[in-house]
């Protein structure tokens, strides 16, 4: 907010991109106001095989799409946390949903659409933070799509995987590895899976800024649309504010409806 603020500077904006629905209102009024961009990263919708999962979506080979799961299970210990500060704070980073999930949250929409309502628990179960390290929730999508999600950073002793699976009425799509980096299942084309695979073995962020840079500038250069705009990057901040509030509120949480999480982005003199 302050970039744009005082410098009048353009800025691409890492994830989360942003930690309240009022935030992200607040600051794309201002780059508004003076004729600024903001330029979100989803770097994992750029990966090989979410690409071509999505093509076989918008191409309906997976047929009327029935259950979309996300499982991550990483190890972020102790001395992680103690690194700096600001690492386990609802202030300046947010829980295993916020900083780790949040891609993923994020393609559960990219691959379905809209969520209608979502029921989640979270708990701090391996580090000695005040976010939470894992979460659980339930999700019904407004095409009555149903979703689960299981995120944590407690697992030991390393990280294990970040993976999709999507059911449809006429085949399934999985994707893992470390970060939905490989196609392991694809009935309807089983043997496209290794081509749109990719190995993260070096680093787990990918290839994905590459392409985001490219279209920052084709942006600028050619005026070429950005991938994720306002509303995307909206929808997916208030998906994750309504699973921190079905959480603080223990019940059932209608996504359209919801704002700001009473955590996330709280006030830290420390």
């Amino acid at each position: 907010y302050e970039i744009i603020k005082v410098f009048n500077k353009s800025i691409i904006v890492e994830k989360p991109t942003f930690m309240k629905v009022s935030e992200i209102e607040k600051i794309y009024k201002l780059a508004k106001s003076k004729a600024l961009n903001i330029f979100p990263v989803f770097q994992n919708r750029f990966n090989k095989a979410v690409r071509r999962v999505k093509e076989g979506i918008i191409r309906n080979e997976l047929g009327k799409i029935r259950m979309i799961s996300v499982r991550v299970r990483w190890c972020r210990p102790q001395r992680y946390y103690d690194l700096a500060p600001w690492r386990g704070t609802f202030a300046l980073d947010g829980g295993c949903l916020t900083n780790q999930g949040i891609h993923h949250i994020d393609l559960m929409r990219y691959f379905v659409g809209e969520v209608d309502k979502v029921n989640s628990k979270m708990m701090t179960l391996g580090s000695r933070i005040e976010v939470e390290d894992s979460a659980v929730a339930s999700l019904i999508f407004k095409n009555k799509v149903l979703g689960n999600l299981e995120i944590t950073t407690a697992a030991r002793p390393i990280d294990y995987e970040a993976s999709i699976s999507i059911i449809g009425d006429t085949g399934l799509a999985q994707i893992g590895g470390i970060a939905v980096n490989e196609l392991q299942i694809y009935t309807p084309k089983p043997k496209i899976c290794a081509k749109n695979s990719e190995d993260f073995s070096r680093d787990v962020y990918g290839k994905g800024h590459q392409e985001i840079y490219k279209q920052i500038v084709d942006f600028y250069n050619n005026n070429s649309k950005f991938s994720v705009s306002r509303r995307d990057a909206f929808n997916t901040i208030q998906l994750l504010n309504s699973l921190y509030i079905s959480d603080e509120k223990n019940k059932w949480i209608d996504v359209k409806s919801s704002r700001d999480s009473i955590r996330l982005g709280k006030k830290n003199e420390n």
